[in-house]
């Protein structure tokens, strides 16, 4: 058991056992003296008489006093001191004290993601220890800029940026130079596109700044989530409280603000801003945004053209996958050289309580912890107060202005999603304006908290929602009550593919896997913008403070987890390509949630999650270190997707400047070397090729595992791989038959045995 000098503060020793937890070590000599209901209101007698025992023990007052850490006076009796085992002994053996126990060293609640995914300092080995906290790269953020102010972007312990950096701070609204630091090494704002599109932006109404500054609160949050500092008591009114921090913590961020709170980002815009990244020197590009389908051919999406030029300078470059699922074909974003991210939960969840008049209770979601919750109000459904002339079913989904405002008032009003109103905020919106007490909104199920934080609202599934209606019409006056919102962790299974995210196959290259990976998305704290919330918080029916964290959702918070997961292996291996880091992720993701079960996508039933929900799956951080084989790509074969996907020659050749000898092939689209094989007409007998570059021991050996479903087969030559110190590169062709459509999930080859046993690769589908 650890101990300190009896001389030493109490402060120090708590300091020193903080260290020691950080170090994975919970013993420690603390002690819990446990003594139940206070005897007396007076604090200052029950320390007294906690100090006294103690110095029956020790011998005298000057030795209790330096033993003692808490005394717990207020709520309960009792307190903690440095204790030897014999003396705890003594103590637990006084009438007045229920218990003694062991000080429990328990894990700090962080914004849990990535905790989640096991990116944590305790691990000595894991890839956080390993990549030095993503020291040395430079992550580029577009988005809506950033608050500098956060202490997510303090620079404490931060080195000079690189000699290689030749970024600019540049200058606005309310942003000067000195809004850059050692971690914020760059910042530049982009609005010429948007002011030619909307005309000039004015920054006097408070809604924008014309400069790097953000005013929407997005570009923070990303920004954080891949590289913010920790940030300890980091909340969001109350909920997930713990420490904060980014995945990359050490990484250098570079900020261009390319989208605008008044109407999104211009592609010139966001071209300029890849140049510029490009010129600047960042090693990775984190872009949460993107356009819905249909989608713009590959030589028309401002995206994919920047990001197809910046991944041929070695510069990674990670997007979202968008927010339109969980249908079919919505996946944007799906350039092969670009990573793209699906969005996935975590173990956390913020149920709220709702008690009914007869004491039953219903568990839903909620984010709301403000006023008006500790009291019972009437409840009707919407569709039995729908206003003069609107039908029941839009009154039923509480969709704006379908409310009779007399019959509203005061009351909580239930209201069920309907395929014409989905929207818990809406909802919110509509019953607020007409001055109700709260919503309960009825929806299918899902973990992503959707009701508004400023407002008391209760997410709840259908069968909740109709279970609510028979108490409604078995009760002559139902009422009912909510308690505050709190934060549970390790009661929801994990990981889930989110409802929202949007699902493959890719609508305009199904020959090319998307999304490629998934990764935390739902419900994500980090760091936001205090200049976000403006009209919300001078509203006069919300009665809020500023907020500088805040959870949110989507594909967009999904996209930051991979970024600083990149830069953590890119601090490992950087002379590692942007597709041999991007094979490393997707050849070792997990398709099980921390149970071992399958992995389920939320949807219109729940499902087992496929490759189109997920890509290779859920990203596995520390397994990333160490793929074994990666699948690396040349920008030249780019070049030739391009040429094989039928785009004019001359278009290309002016892309590149540079003369590649390629054929216009269908062949070349199925054999493009990437970490996974789409295959999507399936009805003859086809041959894929793929060549896999060693990176794990010199002398390793591979060995084929086939797992086929019924009516496929599939034959792999050659079905050993045998690589030594002059063998690091070895091709293998798969053979496969069938009558339909399948895909082969992005497995095909993983690091599995030990060397001396030989090593399997996997040839799934």
């Amino acid at each position: 058991m650890a101990s300190f000098p009896s001389s030493w503060p109490c402060g120090v020793v708590l300091a020193l056992l903080c260290s020691l937890f950080l170090l994975g070590l919970a013993s420690s000599n603390v002690y819990i003296v446990y003594m139940g209901e206070r005897h007396t209101d007076e604090p200052n007698l029950l320390e007294d008489s906690h100090h006294q025992i103690l110095s029956d023990i020790l011998g005298s007052k000057e030795s209790a006093k330096e033993s003692i850490l808490y005394s717990y006076k207020h709520g309960f009796s009792g307190f903690a001191a440095v204790l030897s085992q014999s003396q705890a002994k003594l103590i637990a053996d006084v009438p007045e004290v229920v218990h003694v126990v062991p000080n429990r060293i328990l894990n700090l609640h962080t914004t849990r993601s990535w905790d989640f995914l096991q990116v944590k300092p305790q691990i000595v080995d894991g890839i956080l220890s390993e990549g030095h906290s993503g020291l040395g790269t430079i992550i580029g953020v577009m988005d809506t800029g950033i608050w500098p102010e956060s202490e997510s972007f303090k620079d404490d312990g931060m080195g000079k940026f690189p000699s290689r950096w030749k970024g600019i701070c540049q200058e606005g609204n309310r942003f000067n130079r000195s809004h850059c630091n050692r971690k914020i090494i760059g910042a530049r704002w982009y609005i010429k596109g948007y002011e030619a599109e909307f005309g000039k932006l004015s920054p006097s109404d408070g809604i924008e700044f014309l400069s790097p500054r953000d005013a929407v609160g997005h570009g923070t949050h990303t920004s954080s989530t891949a590289s913010g500092a920790e940030v300890k008591n980091a909340n969001f009114r109350g909920l997930a409280q713990g420490i904060a921090r980014g995945g990359a913590p050490s990484s250098w961020l570079a900020i261009y603000k390319v989208c605008w709170a008044t109407g999104g980002c211009s592609s010139a815009d966001l071209l300029a801003a890849f140049d510029d990244a490009i010129f600047d020197g960042v090693d990775i590009i984190s872009a949460s945004l993107g356009s819905p389908p249909p989608l713009s051919t590959y030589v028309d999406d401002a995206l994919a053209i920047g990001s197809f030029h910046a991944v041929a300078r070695g510069i990674s470059v990670v997007c979202s996958a968008g927010n339109t699922g969980p249908y079919p074909q919505t996946v944007i974003n799906t350039a092969p050289w670009v990573m793209t991210v699906a969005a996935s939960t975590i173990d956390r969840d913020f149920p709220a309580v709702i008690t009914l008049g007869n004491n039953q209770t219903v568990v839903g979601q909620s984010f709301y912890t403000g006023r008006g919750l500790n009291k019972f109000h009437p409840i009707v459904y919407g569709a039995d107060i729908a206003a003069t002339n609107i039908d029941g079913t839009s009154a039923g989904s509480c969709d704006l202005e379908t409310l009779n405002a007399t019959l509203a008032r005061g009351k909580v009003i239930l209201c069920f999603q309907s395929r014409w109103q989905r929207s818990a905020a809406i909802a919110s919106k509509s019953v607020l304006e007409i001055n109700g007490a709260g919503v309960i909104f009825a929806q299918f199920p899902t973990k992503d908290v959707s009701c508004p934080w400023s407002f008391p609202c209760v997410q709840v599934d259908f069968e909740a929602g109709t279970s609510l209606l028979t108490y409604m019409a078995a009760s002559r006056k139902p009422v009912v009550k909510f308690s505050f919102s709190k934060t549970v962790i390790g009661q929801q299974l994990a990981p889930e593919i989110a409802y929202f995210s949007s699902r493959g196959p890719s609508s305009l290259s199904p020959s090319v896997l998307k999304p490629d990976i998934a990764a935390p998305g739902v419900d994500i704290l980090a760091s936001w913008s205090p200049a976000s919330s403006y009209k919300l918080l001078n509203s006069p029916q919300t009665k809020a403070s500023p907020f500088n964290f805040k959870l949110d959702s989507g594909t967009s918070m999904a996209c930051p987890h991979i970024s600083g997961i990149v830069a953590l292996l890119k601090g490992i291996h950087p002379k590692w390509s942007p597709a041999a880091i991007k094979s490393a992720l997707v050849t070792t993701a997990s398709m099980k949630d921390e149970y071992g079960q399958h992995t389920v996508a939320e949807g219109a039933p729940h499902k087992q999650a496929d490759p189109f929900d997920y890509g290779g799956g859920h990203v596995d951080p520390n397994k990333a270190l160490d793929p074994g084989l990666i699948y690396d790509i040349k920008p030249s074969d780019y070049v030739c997707f391009l040429y094989a996907m039928g785009y004019n020659s001359t278009a290309i050749r002016l892309m590149t400047r540079v003369h590649t000898p390629c054929h216009k092939s269908a062949k070349f689209l199925r054999n493009l070397n990437l970490p996974s094989i789409t295959l999507p007409e399936l009805k003859q007998r086809m041959t894929v090729s793929r060549t896999v570059t060693n990176v794990g021991p010199v002398n390793s050996i591979y060995v084929a595992r086939v797992q086929a479903p019924a009516g496929i087969d599939v034959s792999v030559e050659p079905w050993i791989l045998t690589f030594n110190s002059t063998t690091k590169k070895l091709k293998f062709k798969g053979s496969i038959v069938g009558l339909w459509m399948r895909v082969i999930e992005p497995r095909e080859l993983m690091y599995m045995c030990s060397m001396t046993n030989g090593r399997d690769f996997s040839f799934w589908i």
